[in-house]
């Protein structure tokens, strides 16, 4: 994890106020926490940092884009990211990192490292079902998909006219009709 040392912000030498910091997202940044779910990734993390006299508020914002492989095809797509996340960082006796929202850290604490919650931050975002653009509107033309309709199971509408009832149900029916 020493390739994710440009993520912790010593935050004990920064002025009260707000403080900006910019990070470039790609491949390299996934593979630190080994994850391959991405093809590419391509994204740009803003994060708005104040800091207050007694407590911290990290504000990300993640904008770009991951190629992904479709749930249904498995053709590679790029799926759009943008989402962001508010963090409070509060100081107590204990690290206690149970509330999503709320991060305490120890009065010792001298910096922070945000890697963990950009990670969280692209990887929540992506959908859970990825589905291509071009399957709901139609102009996605693959092998798989025309294998699927192909296997799809067909309604015979013929069978269904010419098949002969039983003539019990018919008077079953004039049950519902007589009053």
């Amino acid at each position: 994890m020493k390739a994710l040392k440009e993520y912790i912000i010593p935050f004990i030498g920064l002025k009260a106020g707000e403080h900006y910091f910019d990070y470039k997202i790609d491949n390299t940044f996934f593979h630190n926490f080994e994850y391959d779910e991405f093809n590419s990734v391509d994204i740009k993390i803003d994060l708005k940092f104040v800091k207050k006299t007694t407590f911290l508020e990290l504000y990300f914002s993640a904008t770009g884009s991951v190629n992904v492989n479709c749930d249904i095809t498995n053709e590679p797509y790029s799926q759009p990211i943008d989402d962001e996340f508010k963090l409070v960082v509060k100081f107590g006796s204990a690290y206690n990192d149970e509330n999503e929202d709320i991060l305490i850290v120890s009065h010792g604490e001298y910096e922070i490292n945000v890697s963990q919650y950009i990670y969280e931050l692209i990887v929540l975002a992506v959908p859970i079902k990825r589905i291509h653009p071009g399957i709901a509107d139609g102009t996605l033309k693959s092998e798989i998909l025309d294998k699927l309709e192909e296997l799809s199971p067909q309604e015979d509408h013929k069978n269904k006219s010419t098949e002969a009832i039983d003539p019990r149900w018919n008077t079953l029916k004039k049950l519902l009709t007589d009053k």
